[in-house]
């Protein structure tokens, strides 16, 4: 019972998601009845009042609030700082260490693959790559059966690298979401999940590195 509660209210609290008139829930969408929504009890219903009210609350200072790709924006804004500050002294950025972090995961990738794991474009990850690569952190090869095929793979040095960065990175993603509760930080990421596995990749283009 207080899950379905939860969702409903963290959607309404951090994406701005909802808004109540006319005895309708409003998403960005579609407005949907609430007498309609099966997975609600009267007891999950009379919370809806209070977060009713923060929601207005919030929208009041920005209508900025009411929109989820602002809030995930700024979010992320928020993230790289984070991560800027307490990985500093190792001079790596987000994507880097993205690259780093697929390569330990996965093993030797071509780049494609690689481009795909982490979500950029492949030309994007084509600039990148030197960059690691002049530092000694990783390793190119060409394929043996297509010239135009380039593998990578972390180096000795590289997996050093990702082992000694993990605690500071992790305090970048826990200061992120630090002001939530335990219970907060896991619906926050389940979320988070849903919502990226819910779009087709064919509709979502990969991004460039920045």
């Amino acid at each position: 019972m207080w899950c379905t509660t939860f969702v409903f209210y963290f959607y309404c609290r951090f994406c701005g998601g909802f808004t109540y008139t006319s005895g309708l829930w409003h998403t960005g969408f579609h407005p949907v009845p609430l007498y309609t929504r099966p997975f609600m009890n009267k007891t999950e219903e009379a919370a809806f009042p209070s977060l009713q009210s923060e929601i207005e609350s919030a929208q009041a200072r920005s209508l900025l609030f009411t929109r989820p790709g602002f809030l995930i924006r700024r979010l992320h804004q928020i993230h790289s700082a984070l991560f800027t500050e307490e990985t500093l002294e190792h001079n790596i950025t987000p994507v880097q260490y993205s690259l780093l972090t697929a390569l330990e995961e996965y093993g030797e990738l071509d780049q494609n693959s690689l481009a795909h794991h982490i979500g950029l474009e492949r030309t994007s990850v084509a600039e990148v790559l030197p960059r690691l690569e002049q530092r000694e952190l990783i390793v190119r090869s060409q394929s043996e059966h297509d010239k135009r095929v380039k593998y990578v793979k972390l180096s000795r040095k590289g997996r050093a690298l990702v082992k000694k960065m993990r605690p500071a990175v992790q305090r970048a993603h826990d200061r992120t979401i630090e002001n939530l509760s335990p219970e907060e930080r896991k619906l926050f990421i389940l979320l988070m999940v849903r919502v990226v596995e819910s779009e087709a990749t064919d509709r979502v283009p990969l991004l460039k590195a920045r």
